[in-house]
């Protein structure tokens, strides 16, 4: 019986240096982004990182294998949030999908850091050079191929009018999304990034639509 026990000791104390390690990578990652959102990638140091998680460089290498690994691992974590909310379940028609682009604003007003961070590194990842270049470019190629693609389709089941620009459509409609944050990271005080964005969608769709309507008033 006294060896049984002792058999599983280690385990327990094992499932509790996982947790503890799961927390520390969890603070590191939310650390990173504040870090990344203010002075971006270049600027931004593993041991600046470190200190403000209490930890030394070296055990935060112990998570992660440099600061590239760091960066990719943070943007694959905020985009988790967005890929469950656009791609989960397949929107039943384009007001659906917009409804669910515009929640996803109201949830993006409450995650200022990761907001500032993608506007910072976006920004700097037009370098074909930096660590996130491809990243952001395959993100809004998939992006995009799914907006024109829930657009088509409105278009085939008489949604959406015959002859509608669908490509341009969706590259504007991504273009709106982003010119929004950006102005609504200047000044979050004076611009309702939900309700404007909303607006602009109504529009869009009253343009587009068949039988002219647009979006469902937002729900507050």
């Amino acid at each position: 019986m006294a060896q049984h026990k002792e058999a599983e000791a280690p385990k327990t104390a094992g499932r509790g240096t996982y947790a503890v390690g799961d927390a520390r990578r969890r603070k590191i990652l939310d650390t990173a982004v504040e870090h990344f959102a203010q002075w971006g990638f270049n600027a931004s140091s593993l041991a600046r990182i470190a200190q403000d998680c209490g930890i030394t460089q070296g055990g935060l290498l112990h998570h992660f294998r440099g600061k590239e690994d760091l960066l990719l691992s943070v943007l694959a974590q905020s985009e988790q949030h967005d890929v469950e909310r656009l791609f989960g379940e397949p929107a039943e028609s384009v007001a659906a999908y917009y409804a669910t682009v515009v929640a996803l604003a109201a949830d993006n007003a409450r995650r200022p850091g990761l907001v500032r961070m993608y506007n910072t590194l976006v920004g700097e990842s037009g370098n074909p050079g930096h660590p996130a270049h491809e990243y952001f470019t395959r993100r809004y190629a998939r992006v995009l191929a799914h907006n024109l693609r829930l657009l088509e389709a409105g278009v085939e089941r008489g949604e959406l009018r015959p002859g509608t620009d669908c490509e341009g459509v969706a590259r504007e409609t991504l273009a709106v999304m982003d010119g929004l944050q950006i102005q609504w990271v200047l000044a979050p005080g004076a611009v309702d990034m939900p309700a404007l964005l909303h607006a602009y969608l109504d529009r869009q769709l009253r343009g587009i639509s068949t039988a002219g309507t647009g979006l469902a008033d937002r729900q507050a």
